[in-house]
């Protein structure tokens, strides 16, 4: 089962455009105690801590679905999974040897569904997105559903390649060895926040891979928290 952390983050608007800028962070399988705004005794989470005291908290609320691609499909669409016909990851799981079987879901969110990207895109926005996906395959990706810069974004709901380079992603190049997904997923972005068109607003979607499986520390911080933990 899949557990999400979201985060909406509206910046100050520029000088040339009244459009709130936008950045929405999702980590994929995060438990919300999992940051340490939240109270975590163990994991040291600052700069999300500091984007927290500049933001609005939710704490009661609920997902579409306790599982990836539905919940994702949701977020893009605004509809209830079942509406979209995506119930279940992608491409699921369907035994056929059970009394009570499963619905026949999609394998892809249907282009004719008209996604928050495409909107945003049609009301001026710059539309970016970086990392997992898992909302269809080739023809079915981040940039054929209105965001106009994809890094990372494909089919599978875990990396291939594992988290550290070469990531055997169709979507995103090779960085130098002993590169970090993590790290390489929100470089993309911020790299597009400073270099983008300032005339016009901006919308960020930044989605991890972590915390999901294979389950492959970050080795800068490993040393510091086997400590931690040992402490």
């Amino acid at each position: 089962w899949n557990f999400f952390f979201l985060l909406f983050i509206f910046f100050s608007c520029s000088n040339q455009t009244t459009q709130p800028n936008l950045l929405f962070i999702i980590v994929d399988d995060l438990g919300w105690k999992d940051v340490s705004y939240n109270d975590s005794d163990f994991y040291e989470t600052f700069n999300i801590d500091r984007l927290s005291q500049n933001s609005m908290l939710f704490y009661n609320a609920y997902s579409a679905s306790p599982v990836c691609s539905p919940t994702r499909a949701s977020i893009m669409t605004g509809k209830h999974p079942a509406v979209v016909n995506i119930t279940d990851w992608i491409p699921g799981l369907d035994p056929n040897d059970r009394i009570l079987l499963g619905p026949k879901d999609r394998n892809e969110l249907p282009l004719n569904e008209i996604t928050i990207a495409e909107l945003l895109k049609k009301n001026g926005y710059k539309t970016f997105y970086s990392g997992k996906w898992h909302l269809g395959s080739e023809g079915h990706y981040p940039e054929d559903q209105g965001f106009d810069i994809n890094k990372g974004g494909f089919e599978k709901g875990s990396p291939i390649g594992g988290y550290y380079s070469p990531y055997k992603n169709p979507k995103l190049s090779d960085g130098p060895e002993g590169e970090y997904l993590t790290d390489r997923l929100t470089q993309e972005t911020i790299d597009f926040i400073e270099n983008r068109d300032k005339s016009k607003p901006f919308a960020a979607f930044l989605s991890f891979y972590n915390v999901h499986t294979p389950i492959q520390e970050n080795k800068e911080f490993y040393d510091y928290y086997v400590e931690k933990l040992n402490g």
